[in-house]
This record gives structure tokens, C-alpha cells and sequence, in this order.
């Protein structure tokens, strides 16, 4: 297939994604997912990080889609994405380094610091209560087939491969229920949460 050809076939799934064509998106997973892949775990070098991330960039490149610009391989831009978006999180990560719960050592043994929390107030917990409320609403109002995945790989923190085992699913079905899954949660909570 030629370049041009490639392009077209490419700009027509896009087009097709972009009026609501839940297949062709299915269709763009499966074909980047395991190049994306590859690249976010040479950059992380954690099988499950590396999956969530590739995660996060289809979802921010599908809400993106119509930015899409048809002159430039939408491999590159797809790639432009996903590093800029782990690149974000290794900061954020190497940032998450210090520990005030670890004791300092001194010369005569650890000393543990106390630290007085300044955002303690009588609400925090209230808001903190009403955060999770809301966002167990919203997941137990997914499709029974969204509900089910997104329940196993956050409430109960499998792996895609054992949640693909124990619902006798293949990984690409998982991996695409999981992205819609969250993607509604993210519409249905929109607005919602102000923590």
C-alpha cells in the first residue's frame, strides 16, 4: 500500500470516528495500540504503566480527533501525544520522591516528624465522602459490560491480561472496554467533581 493510499484509508477511519462510528474507533486501538505500546514501555519500563499510558494518550488523542490535521501521519501525531503525556507523568512521578512519613535519620538513630495539616478543616472529609459517592454512582450506572471491567482493574487492581482470563475475553476487547468505560465515566462526572 502506498503512502498516499495510506493516508486515505487513514483520513476515512478518522472521518468515520469523528461521526460517532464506535468500530472505527475499536479499529484505531487495535492498530496503533501495540507500536504505542512498545514505546511507552521503553520509556517507563512497567508493563502496567506502560498499558494505562497508552490508554490515556488514545483517550486525549480521541477527544482530540477533530484537531487531527489529514497533511501529517496520524501515527506521528498519535506518538506526539503519548510521549508528551508520559513525559508529564515521569515528571509528575520524579516530583513524588520525598516522604514525610519517613523518620530522618540523624546521628543518634531517626527522629519522626510531626506535621500539623493545614488543610484540615470539618468539611474535607465530607467532600472527600461525596467525591467517592459520586464517582461509585457513576460506575455502577455503566453498561453491565463496562461496569464489569472497570470494577476488576480499579476496585479490585487486576492486570488486563487476568481480567481478559477471567471473563474469557480477548485482551483487545478488555483493553477497548476499559478506554470506553472510563470514557463515559469522564462525561457522566464532568462538572461533578470540584477536589
Amino acid at each position: 500500500m502506498s503512502t498516499i493510499e495510506k493516508k486515505r484509508e487513514e483520513a476515512a477511519l478518522i472521518e468515520r470516528a469523528l461521526q460517532g462510528d464506535q468500530s472505527a474507533y475499536t479499529e484505531i486501538l487495535n492498530r496503533y495500540h501495540g507500536q504505542l505500546y512498545h514505546v511507552m514501555y521503553k520509556m517507563v519500563r512497567n508493563r502496567e504503566e506502560a498499558e494505562d499510558l497508552v490508554q490515556e494518550a488514545f483517550m486525549k488523542a480521541f477527544n482530540a480527533l477533530n484537531t487531527f490535521n489529514e497533511n501529517f501521519a496520524f501515527s506521528t501525531w498519535l506518538y506526539k501525544i503519548a510521549v508528551n503525556n508520559c513525559i508529564d507523568y515521569l515528571r509528575k512521578k520524579r516530583l513524588q520522591t520525598y516522604s514525610y512519613d519517613r523518620p530522618m535519620s540523624v546521628k543518634n538513630g531517626e527522629i519522626k516528624r510531626d506535621y500539623a495539616d493545614p488543610d484540615e478543616s470539618p468539611d474535607r472529609e465530607l467532600l472527600a465522602n461525596e467525591k467517592t459517592r459520586l464517582i461509585n454512582e457513576a460506575i455502577d450506572a455503566l453498561p453491565p459490560n463496562y461496569h464489569t471491567v472497570i470494577v476488576l482493574r480499579h476496585r479490585e487492581e487486576l492486570s488486563y491480561e487476568e481480567i481478559a482470563e477471567r471473563l474469557n475475553l480477548p485482551l483487545g476487547t478488555v483493553k477497548a472496554r476499559i478506554f470506553r468505560a472510563r470514557e463515559m465515566l469522564k462525561k457522566s462526572l464532568k462538572g461533578k467533581l470540584f477536589l
